[in-house]
């Protein structure tokens, strides 16, 4: 769980507008949040994946073959 110690900017009728954060905890959320994302994009990715997996090696030769 990340803490974080934010300060207010309020408006002139006293609503909260703005959020101050040290960049330690700014910098920490942003990767917590790029690290959610990465996970996003693995989780969808794996429900689209068939299953078929080439050899590497195979991958070369047929690339070789297109772009001599």
């Amino acid at each position: 769980m990340i803490t974080v110690h934010p300060q207010y900017i309020k408006d002139a009728n006293g609503q909260k507008t703005l959020v101050i954060l040290s960049v330690k905890e700014f910098d920490t959320i942003i990767d917590e949040l790029e690290e959610l994302e990465d996970i996003k994009l693995y989780d969808e990715a794996k429900k689209e994946d068939a299953g078929a997996r080439i050899l590497f090696s195979d991958y070369l030769k047929k690339r070789k073959k297109k772009n001599p």
